[in-house]
């Protein structure tokens, strides 16, 4: 019995953390094509006031930071939970065994290289969507100073 709850729990740790930073790198990616093909059809001189434009072009940016800040705590978090699982299971067995410790670390610490590779990408993403807004928005405002003089 207590080996299989650590085996389910070593798979949910496994899976569940793993599969939470698949979908949030599937996402920050989406989300970054979305605002890129969003940027290239926006029309300048389609809006009133800069405001307008600012909330047109900051829709899902912020959640692309949201996930590169949030994506090492989530590998940190697997990473935790499978050395306490790792630990857990060596306390049950009370053998020392060296190479179940180290396949289990090295198992737990796979989600926070994995955080970082989510990480890192989003915020790339996040850096390139802030630049291209502030372009866009500094367009806007030389056509309106143009359109006033």
């Amino acid at each position: 019995m207590e080996n299989s709850w650590l085996g389910m729990a070593h798979s949910a740790v496994d899976y569940g953390i793993i599969g939470v930073l698949v979908m949030m790198s599937i996402v920050s990616l989406w989300l970054f094509i979305e605002r890129l093909m969003a940027y290239r059809a926006i029309r300048i001189e389609d809006y009133k006031s800069k405001e307008e434009l600012e909330l047109d072009l900051g829709d899902n940016v912020s959640t692309i930071a949201t996930i590169g800040s949030n994506a090492p705590y989530v590998g940190l978090l697997g990473t935790v939970l499978g050395i306490m699982i790792t630990f857990y299971s060596l306390g049950d067995v009370g053998a020392v065994d060296p190479k179940k410790i180290m396949t289990g670390l090295a198992l737990a610490l796979k989600a926070t290289a994995l955080g970082l590779v989510v990480a890192i990408p989003s915020i790339v993403f996040y850096n390139i969507l802030l630049r291209k807004m502030e372009r866009i928005l500094a367009t806007w405002d030389i056509n309106a100073h143009n359109n006033r003089g």
